[in-house]
């Protein structure tokens, strides 16, 4: 039997990048995914016809994680069409680097609104729908926590507050058998950092030079990690913080 047989997964962000390969292995280990996007439909459905296609189940949801009724509909969708929500991943985040004389207060407030309001009202509603036996809430956050990349504060602080909400809410929801873990992937190659053009720039080639395993990650490192925190072999993992970054620290 798969791991996740008989499970039903949310992964926000999930049309591209790190979201996307998530959705496809949690459904490939037999989980029904609800996959979010913000904007892109075509992507959020091309991930979907692939899951389905494959022999899984999966729906295209929209919405911001930031908006209450936008997360309150992702959920009621989620449920409707597959009875119950089991595993939560927070994987939508932006990202904008920026010399801190160039700051903005909307930057600012872009970046913390998906990357860590969402967390928090995407992780209270699952709190609220996980059923008896509890959950597995998986956040993303990023090795820039621990790398300290110039230009990169606002967004290095966002993931820092993820870091810190993911040891909080464990103890927190654990009595209620919910886990809460992060993984913190390093420079992982994806539609956005070609997108921002890091991918061919002097950055790429520090970031390579810092990795010991010599190379950008890609979104398949991260999602076989994310396939073992919503699964039963992880039961006795809360609180932590899992880098998945080939060495870089």
């Amino acid at each position: 039997m798969s791991k996740l047989s008989g499970k039903t997964a949310i992964v926000t962000g999930a049309s591209k990048g790190i979201g996307a390969a998530i959705a496809k292995a949690l459904a490939a280990e037999g989980a029904a995914v609800a996959v979010n996007y913000a904007s892109s439909r075509q992507g959020a459905d091309k991930v979907v016809a692939e899951i389905v296609a494959a022999g899984g189940r999966a729906i295209a949801v929209q919405g911001s994680v930031a908006k209450t009724e936008d997360v309150t509909r992702l959920f009621d969708e989620t449920q409707t069409a597959f009875g119950g929500v089991d595993i939560l991943v927070n994987n939508a985040g932006v990202y904008a680097f920026a010399p801190i004389e160039d700051v903005t207060e909307a930057e600012y407030r872009r970046q913390f609104d998906t990357n860590v309001l969402g967390v928090l009202l995407a992780t209270g509603e699952a709190a609220r729908r996980f059923g008896p036996n509890g959950g597995s809430v998986i956040n993303i956050s990023s090795a820039a926590t621990t790398v300290d990349i110039p230009t990169a504060s606002v967004y290095t602080a966002t993931k820092a507050a993820v870091d810190s909400i993911t040891r909080v809410l464990a103890k927190e929801l654990g009595p209620r058998n919910i886990r809460v873990n992060a993984i913190s992937p390093g420079a992982v190659e994806t539609e956005g950092t070609h997108t921002v053009g890091i991918i061919g720039s002097d950055l790429e080639t520090q970031m390579i030079a810092q990795t010991p395993l010599g190379r950008l990650g890609q979104p398949s490192d991260i999602a076989p990690v994310a396939t073992f925190l919503a699964s039963p072999e992880s039961f006795w993992i809360t609180g932590e913080i899992i880098a998945v970054a080939g060495g870089n620290r």
